[in-house]
């Protein structure tokens, strides 16, 4: 199958070939004619399976086939969990409507003055891209309209749960026309996700892609085992001080960890900056630039900003802390080894960390193997402390009588 028996409009093609593509991915065969019908869709697919364009394409079709009448606001909607996802987005929707300048996309999310996207939405625009936090802001100060909304695209609704944003989400589709066309993403479809689509989607159409994941060939992965914190510590700046780190983005699972570790690099000499989620986007943007010009070469970040390093010349990813499920795994690694180059990623991994390991190497079909450093080898003995059982009460009820039996008064 090729793009060109989608029906797609003849510029949406142009601008498909334009970027490199010809065959559609099974998530763009079957999402693109489902949507193109008029369907509700529930898809579970994962990153990697081409979903962004599976729905960013039919939109754009319906957009421009259906001209809109006029109005204030989006006529569609596509929320997503993070700024980073929906900067990425925004950058598509771009590269699809490269023939196509009467659409008009605007991101809005948070970490970016008010004022800016104030003014960006206050202008015509076809296409919202939105963070649920940021787009809840909007609405409340009633600077934004979603009453022309026609379609309504969440994209990675897992992640947008998990962070906590039901309600916003909820309430942003409220804020739309009960008549939409809605389109559901989540690598799952489980729990309270099933239960948002209920609520949202009407018969809807149930697509089901899963992702074949690189092998990632031109990526080294390497287990290191550490017996805790202070052995990661030692193993870390035994590894950053090899003559092959050129630059390197070292992984932990909190934005507090991410200050420590910047702290404690600092001090031993290493050029290193931090990416978290605290930091607006001026912040943001200025360290990856600082990555890019050689004013640092270590990037402490966590995964909400993983997403979002695209550099070239990331030598080393060190996964300091395991990511909380085995996707992030693969988006963390995927950060190295880019455009062909060869790259290397190092997981330091605890008697802890075990059980995440195994469905990591589950989900991407390898077996990864481990080194030791000569001085830096883990203490076999070392184990998890045992669960201590919480001694008895001394007014306990029931009390041990001479014969070590308890008593069987009781006090009710």
């Amino acid at each position: 199958m090729s793009f060109d028996s989608l029906n797609l409009h003849p510029k949406i093609l142009e601008a498909i070939r334009a970027a490199g593509y010809s065959i559609p991915t099974p998530i763009q065969q079957e999402v693109i004619p489902q949507v193109a019908s008029g369907s509700d869709i529930r898809a579970s697919a994962q990153t990697g399976t081409g979903k962004t364009a599976a729905f960013l394409l039919p939109t754009l079709n319906h957009l421009v086939i259906n001209p809109g009448k006029g109005g204030r606001g989006p006529r569609a909607l596509i929320l997503v969990p993070t700024r980073e996802l929906a900067m990425q987005i925004e950058v598509q929707t771009r590269k699809y409507c490269k023939y196509l300048p009467h659409l008009k996309a605007v991101c809005v999310v948070g970490g970016v003055p008010y004022h800016k996207q104030i003014h960006k939405i206050a202008r015509p625009h076809d296409i919202l891209i939105a963070t649920p936090g940021r787009l809840i802001d909007f609405l409340d100060q009633k600077k934004i309209e979603l009453s022309r909304v026609e379609m309504l695209i969440l994209d990675e609704a897992d992640r947008m749960l998990d962070m906590g944003f039901v309600k916003p989400v909820e309430k942003i589709a409220a804020s739309t026309p009960p008549k939409r066309q809605t389109l559901m993403f989540s690598a799952t479809m489980e729990g309270s996700v099933v239960k948002l689509s209920e609520k949202l989607l009407k018969e809807p159409k149930e697509i089901t892609i899963h992702a074949k994941h690189s092998k990632n060939e031109n990526i080294q992965q390497t287990i290191h085992h550490a017996d805790d914190r202070a052995h990661k510590n030692r193993l870390l700046n035994h590894i950053l001080s090899q003559d092959g780190v050129e630059n390197a983005i070292v992984f932990t699972s909190t934005k507090r960890h991410a200050g420590q570790l910047v702290e404690d690099l600092r001090d031993k000499g290493f050029l290193t900056g931090a990416l978290h989620g605290d930091m607006n986007q001026r912040q943001r943007t200025r360290t990856i630039a600082e990555l890019r010009n050689g004013k640092i070469n270590i990037l402490v970040a966590t995964d909400v900003a993983s997403r979002g390093i695209d550099v070239q010349s990331i030598s080393h990813v060190i996964n300091f802390e395991l990511p909380e499920n085995a996707e992030d795994y693969v988006h963390r690694i995927g950060r190295t080894g880019r455009a062909g180059a060869k790259g290397t990623a190092l997981t330091f991994v605890t008697s802890r960390d075990m059980h995440m390991m195994k469905r990591i190497e589950k989900f991407t079909g390898q077996t990864i193997g481990s080194e030791v450093i000569l001085g830096l080898e883990p203490n076999p003995q070392k184990r998890p402390p045992k669960k201590v059982r919480p001694s008895r009460r001394k007014n306990s009820p029931f009390k041990k009588g001479k014969k070590g039996k308890r008593n069987q008064t009781r006090n009710y």
